[in-house]
């Protein structure tokens, strides 16, 4: 069986964006880092998110029931910083921006690259982190701009590409 460790070091190798996965309702606000993110569907719109079932966020997102996918542009590092500590209230770290409502009443970051303003729809337990299913019932971009992404257990800047590329996906 692979060790944690040789899986931890592998996966430092693949680049993500960088977002703060927000909700409010009635089990309150929450917000975290996160970059386990990833699109599933365009028909319906679905996407996917991981969260450590050991995170207060996780059982706040699911009684909540919504949550936004809010992806960070590179001027955004400092906010990541804010939301991937547990240290630092949850007041605190949303002070530390302005935020808006779109659809779920789940909060949607002024300035993001991007936020996708979801419905769970779904949930799955696999290992210590629980996968999240969501439907995107909005969705906003901010346009041009600089991208945070993860890598090599660092932030890092990408710049847009000069060349447009199409994405093909496995089918």
């Amino acid at each position: 069986m692979l060790d944690k460790r040789t899986f931890r070091d592998a996966m430092a190798g693949l680049g993500t964006a960088v977002n703060i996965i927000t909700s409010d309702g009635d089990a309150g606000l929450a917000g975290c880092t996160a970059s386990a993110v990833c699109g599933v569907t365009d028909e319906p719109p679905t996407l996917l998110v991981c969260i450590n079932r050991s995170s207060r966020n996780n059982a706040a997102f699911r009684r909540n029931g919504k949550l936004c996918v809010n992806v960070l542009s590179a001027e955004q590092q400092t906010l990541a910083a804010h939301f991937a500590t547990s240290a630092l209230p949850i007041g605190e770290r949303f002070s530390a921006a302005h935020w808006e409502q779109l659809v779920t009443g789940a909060p949607v970051l002024q300035g993001a690259l991007a936020s996708l303003d979801c419905e769970i729809e779904s949930v799955t337990e696999v290992g210590t982190h629980t996968v999240f299913f969501c439907a995107v019932k909005a969705a906003r971009t901010h346009g041009a701009g600089d991208a945070l992404i993860y890598f090599g257990r660092r932030y890092h800047r990408v710049g847009e590409r000069s060349v447009h590329a199409t994405h093909h996906a496995c089918g």
